[in-house]
């Protein structure tokens, strides 16, 4: 299943691959990296690593542009981001900004507006790999990288993702495909659902249910596929290249 949505104009955060080892159907991630607050106290947060002031100034001007000059962004602020109203995923998208569980907060649900150290935070799951991390610190690199996409899926913060919430994912994915009609996204999810539960539990008994999938056995279903070099954004690159892997 090699069909890919259309690459945005503007920018790709990168992108999220439908979860199984033989479908690799690209989810671009697409706000152009906006902009922030006071640049020169914030800290990357997710993986770790340094981060130049070089890079947080120009993260902080695409804060600044997004949020309009003020100190916080919105959910509304996105509106202004043209090629993300097309995104077929834009609600998931936006909500990965908002989610507690990526800004690290205690609290579970959304905020309702982030400053640029939340800003900073988000964006730091998209860094590309530095060569020299060691293995410790690749692992926890690649475990954040996918605890944010996890989450993504996990639309109800219960710790898993049921087939459902895999089915709407598959379906807004595929939803600007006119060749592709929802019984055919329905059958893409419930086949990896069942692959999911192949590879994470074995044969099943015919009484047997899989719940969903936890994060632990999504580590295992990414084992051997390389996401730390695919799902980042070039902070250096002042336009922003495109990216749709």
């Amino acid at each position: 299943m090699g069909t890919e949505p259309p690459s945005c104009r503007s920018c790709l955060l990168g992108s999220a691959p439908v979860m199984g080892r033989g479908s690799r159907l690209g989810v671009p991630l697409c706000p152009c990296p906006p902009r922030g607050h006071s640049p020169g106290s914030a800290k990357a947060g997710a993986a770790g690593g340094s981060v130049t002031s070089e890079q947080i100034e120009h993260l902080h001007r695409r804060f600044k542009q997004l949020s309009q000059d003020q100190l916080t962004i919105r959910k509304e602020n996105f509106d202004s981001i043209p090629d993300l109203e097309f995104n077929p995923i834009r609600g998931k998208i936006v909500h990965a900004f908002f989610d507690k569980r990526n800004l690290r907060q205690e609290s579970d649900g959304l905020a309702e507006e982030i400053n640029f150290e939340d800003f900073l935070t988000i964006m730091s799951y998209f860094r590309p790999i530095e060569m020299n991390m060691d293995e410790e610190q690749l692992d926890r690199f690649r475990k954040e990288k996918l605890k944010f996409l996890f989450h993504m899926y996990d639309s109800d913060h219960d710790g898993k993702i049921t087939l459902q919430e895999y089915r709407n994912v598959v379906e807004e994915l595929l939803s600007g495909n006119p060749h592709l009609e929802k019984e055919s996204a329905r059958s893409i999810a419930d086949g990896a659902m069942m692959e999911a539960a192949s590879i994470c539990v074995g044969q099943m008994g015919p009484d047997q249910v899989y719940e969903g999938i936890t994060f632990e056995d999504f580590l295992k279903m990414w084992q051997g596929i390389d996401i730390e070099t695919k799902m980042h954004v070039r902070f250096l690159n002042v336009d922003t290249i495109a990216h749709c892997y």
